[in-house]
C-alpha cells in the first residue's frame, strides 16, 4: 500500500465500515489521523494497514 491520503469516506468505503465507525475510531484514538482545516480529517495509507495489522487475528489467508 502506497502512503497516499485518504478522507475518512474514503477510509470507510475501504474498511466496509460506516463513516461513523472510522470518525469512533479516530476519537478512540485506535485510527491515526490528522486534522486538515476545522473539521477535516486524513488517514494515511499506512496508518489504516498498521490498525488493520493490530485487529488481525495473526492468521494468513488461505492457500
Amino acid at each position: 500500500m502506497a502512503d497516499g491520503l485518504l478522507t475518512v469516506s474514503q477510509t470507510a468505503n475501504y474498511l466496509q465500515v460506516s463513516e461513523k465507525t472510522v470518525r469512533r475510531l479516530i476519537k478512540n484514538h485506535q485510527l491515526i489521523a490528522s486534522k486538515v482545516g476545522n473539521r477535516t480529517w486524513r488517514i494515511k495509507e499506512s496508518d489504516i494497514a498498521d490498525y488493520l495489522q493490530a485487529h488481525s487475528n495473526g492468521k494468513k489467508g488461505a492457500n
